[in-house]
């Protein structure tokens, strides 16, 4: 997506953190365009942005390692302001004429900054921290620390392992924390933000989902004019929204292949056949696929492989499916899908930067090299907070635009180790149950994301008298904002027990239900 016109902005230099587009974000909820660039931008390029301010986002490298990225130091004379984050202050630090070096104790998780000196008396009037308290709960997440501050700088805020958690240059507008800001586990980061954003830089607040709506249509009807465009439609939150984005503005030029891949949901082509094709009257054509995806995963066991396997079929599938659909009036030249921020972040390196690979995504870092179609991907920027709200603004049913993230490689990434038909039974039956008493319990929508995973792990358990040897389902129920952290939700026992007697009792040949109580990070959401 290219920058929209008129607007205020805010200029993101990455450099390599899997929260750069979290900060993204947190400025996007202050209504204020953001645009992410590669962490060695020239300075000459970055001016023509027309930027209010930049943030240097923070990095898996050390700013002393011979590796480690660096900015062009021509950014810090452009006479914006610059709030360094985390890997950002100590590169602001190293470039200017600080010290940075490893420190003995790493600061990890919680923590708090305090903002008062011995006496108690606020060490200083930064406008970063304006109509916040004096102590503030903070998350951290490095390795070194600033040990002496550049010229023209003075600590605002230490913390019990550094002196200059927090930094400012009030001469030059120039800000560093130590801290992460934008996490949720930093409870009061976004009104940080905000102070930067609107009372430092001098935003306003001009960026809205109507805007990125209005913006992203006259992009795609300028890409594709008279072609036409071909989407995958599983059913879900992102491709649903991609899909009513692109019939808003190209309508009939667009045509969706649902694909029934053998690894969905119980009753999930039914319902997505019913809705798509009957009320939306979007341009639809169903591929039953079940068996060519099941023959190709037959004996594969590695995730990665899993995931490679069926982002590659994916697209020999459109391939022959729009070459059924082609005629001399309707030539598909692009392939439209619902790609995400967090897709993206845990898939590549953002425009090259080094950000370290956490696995592949059957829409980002599965697609063959001899790919047949461009790529439109109007979603690529937004996470799945925004897409609902850009769904709810194209007037799609709650059903639809709440529904919980489902991955796109279906139950494969649901069933560690081989899948087969019988596995994949057991998995739908169980998934069905933990729908149901989650809605039925008032908590589907309450949390970000609920289901079961088949493990390959058999126990002994007893039935009716007599000894059973059966499979175990391991239940994930998280709450998180945008996927990129996550935690395990307290849920009521009465609820856990509920759904563990069911799939008990109604799930032939599974005798035993085991809650995963692991947080993202250092587990992710999914199990593969």
């Amino acid at each position: 997506m290219s920058e929209p016109a008129h607007v205020s902005k805010i200029v993101i230099l990455d450099f390599g953190s899997q929260y750069t587009q979290v900060i993204a974000r947190r400025v996007r909820e202050c209504q204020v365009y953001s645009q992410i660039v590669k962490f060695d931008t020239p300075a000459a390029e970055i001016a023509k942005l027309n930027a209010r301010g930049i943030i240097l986002s923070g990095g898996p490298s050390s700013v002393y390692a011979s590796n480690a990225p660096q900015i062009d130091p021509a950014v810090f004379a452009l006479g914006l302001p610059i709030l360094g984050i985390c890997y950002g202050l100590q590169l602001m630090g190293f470039h200017l004429g600080g010290k940075v070096e490893h420190s003995d104790r790493r600061e990890y998780g919680a923590g708090t900054i305090y903002l008062t000196d011995e006496t108690g008396k606020r060490t200083g009037e930064c406008g970063l921290f304006d109509g916040l308290p004096d102590n503030l709960d903070v998350w951290n997440s490095h390795g070194d620390k600033l040990t002496k501050l550049p010229a023209g700088f003075h600590a605002v805020g230490h913390t019990d392992n550094s002196p200059f958690a927090a930094i400012e240059n009030p001469a030059k507008r120039f800000f560093g924390l130590q801290f992460h800001p934008e996490v949720a586990h930093t409870p009061r980061g976004k009104e940080l933000l905000q102070n930067f954003v609107y009372k430092i830089c001098g935003c306003k607040m001009d960026w809205t989902m109507g805007s990125f709506i209005d913006q992203t249509c006259e992009e795609i009807r300028n890409k594709v004019g008279k072609d036409h465009v071909v989407l995958g439609l599983s059913g879900g939150v992102d491709s649903s929204v991609a899909a009513a984005l692109l019939h808003k503005a190209i309508g009939d030029q667009l045509t969706c292949v649902f694909v029934n891949n053998g690894l969905l949901r119980a009753n999930e082509a039914e319902a997505v056949l019913r809705l798509y094709g009957e009320n939306f009257q979007i341009n639809l054509k169903y591929v039953d696929a079940s068996e060519r995806f099941l023959s190709k995963l037959a004996g594969v066991t590695d995730p990665e492989t899993k995931r490679k396997i069926i982002g590659g079929e994916f697209i020999r599938v459109f391939e022959t499916a729009v070459r059924e659909l082609t005629t001399s009036d309707q030539n598909f030249k692009y392939l439209a899908q619902g790609t995400l921020y967090p897709d993206v972040i845990e898939s590549v390196s953002i425009s090259g930067n080094p950000a370290a690979l956490i696995k592949s995504h059957h829409n980002v870092g599965g697609l063959p090299d001899d790919l047949k179609f461009d790529l439109i991907e109007p979603l690529r920027q937004l996470f799945k907070d925004e897409v609902r709200q850009v769904g709810l603004q194209l007037e799609l049913p709650k059903e639809v635009v709440y529904r919980q993230p489902f991955p796109g490689p279906g139950l494969a990434v649901r069933i560690v180790g081989e899948i087969t038909e019988e596995r994949l039974r057991i998995l739908r039956d169980a998934d069905a149950i933990v729908v149901n008493e989650m809605k039925a319990s008032d908590w589907y929508y309450r949390v970000w994301q609920s289901f079961a995973v088949l493990l390959p792990v058999r126990s002994v358990g007893v039935m009716g008298d007599e000894r059973t040897y059966d499979n175990t389902i391991a239940l994930r129920i998280v709450e998180s904002q945008d996927g990129m952290t996550a935690d395990w939700v307290r849920l009521p026992y009465e609820v856990l027990g509920k759904i563990s007697s069911r799939i008990i009792n109604e799930v032939k040949g599974v005798n035993r239900v085991c809650y995963d109580i692991s947080s993202k990070p250092p587990s992710t959401i999914e199990w593969e």
